[in-house]
């Protein structure tokens, strides 16, 4: 059966997406020429965060914008690169004098046009930094060229990097945290149903009724294996051990755990799944210091999820607890 949307004209499916988000909060405002979102109330005196990516990921990136995280949004098309202009656009609105960093997921052209737009922004006096977020462990691949893919722990070092900000830190400090939590982030994922491109409405994949894909990518790449379906506690083993062994943890030490839905995955799937990573790391003597369960970095429709660890200290679960109110995540 073909999947079926919400949709008019695909070629105005971002763009009316977009608008919708605006029209149910009013904290944030839309540029159409180039086409990014931003607070509608700036925050003055301090480092300005932008972020963006492939539309297909919500509430990644453009649910996250407010107090305490992104100042901007930059969207691609579906699962494609923002442009260099539309970047630069943003940063220069946002801008309050203080620099602005850049969160970048690392896929090619994320990479390559935000780096772009910096350079662009530099000839214009914005001073900005940027921070490679690389935590996929299914792609971190000896010799790559490339290196691991850029997932779930973004929505980490974005709520981390947005609290420092706040605080009034430097843009080198926030960059610095940002940095910090980036290397100390690894992600895993795994898709029960691929996901489907609206304008193909063809999966990225086919899975047998007996299979999981281990190792998926948020854009509906392949994973790394194809493993047996089983329960759930024996899947998420196969998501937690591999980022244990990644981030070298051992007893005594203490996460932030993130149970990340990608797409259409219910809720109570995911509080199945957060039982189980919870199980799992308390056997190991690691202390799960904070947990967030939700669907935060999506792949369009597709079923699965993933988990991300962030191995914490005292500042950083300090900034990890700072006020935050965006459309997705507040407290």
């Amino acid at each position: 059966m073909t999947q079926r949307f919400l949709i008019n004209d695909p070629d105005d499916f971002v763009q009316e997406a977009l608008e919708g988000l605006v029209a149910a909060d009013p904290r944030i405002a839309l540029c159409e020429e180039p086409l990014f979102l931003y607070r509608s109330t700036l925050a003055k005196d301090k480092v300005a965060i932008v972020s963006g990516g492939g539309t297909g990921h919500e509430p990644l990136h453009a649910g996250l914008l407010g107090q305490g995280m992104l100042d901007a949004a930059v969207p691609g098309a579906i699962f494609a690169s923002p442009t260099a202009v539309q970047v630069a656009a943003a940063t220069a609105q946002v801008s309050a004098g203080k620099g602005v960093l850049h969160i970048v997921k690392n896929y090619t052209g994320d990479v390559l046009n935000f780096k772009i737009a910096a350079e662009i922004c530099a000839d214009d006096g914005i001073e900005v930094q940027h921070v490679l977020v690389d935590d996929d462990v299914a792609t971190d691949i000896a010799g790559s060229r490339v290196g691991r893919r850029g997932t779930a722990a973004t929505l980490v070092v974005e709520k981390i990097c947005g609290a420092a900000a706040e605080q009034g830190k430097s843009l080198s400090e926030v960059a610095e945290l940002g940095r910090l939590v980036a290397n100390s982030s690894r992600s895993m994922a795994l898709a029960l149903n691929a996901c489907t491109h609206p304008n193909t409405q063809k999966k990225s994949f086919e899975l047998a009724s007996d299979e999981v894909e281990l190792g998926v990518g948020i854009h509906g790449e392949r994973g790394r294996a194809r493993v047996p379906y089983g329960k759930a506690d024996d899947l998420l083993v196969q998501l937690v051990e591999p980022i244990v062994e990644a981030l070298a943890l051992g007893s005594g030490d203490r996460v932030i755990a993130v149970i990340n839905g990608l797409g259409s995955t219910h809720p109570t799937e995911l509080y199945v799944a957060t039982r189980a990573v919870h199980k799992i790391l308390k056997a190991m003597g690691i202390e799960v210091a904070r947990t967030l369960t939700g669907s935060f970095v999506t792949a369009l429709d597709m079923a699965g999820l993933s988990v991300t660890l962030s191995k914490v200290d005292d500042q950083i679960l300090e900034l990890w607890d700072a006020p935050v109110r965006t459309p997705a995540l507040s407290w």
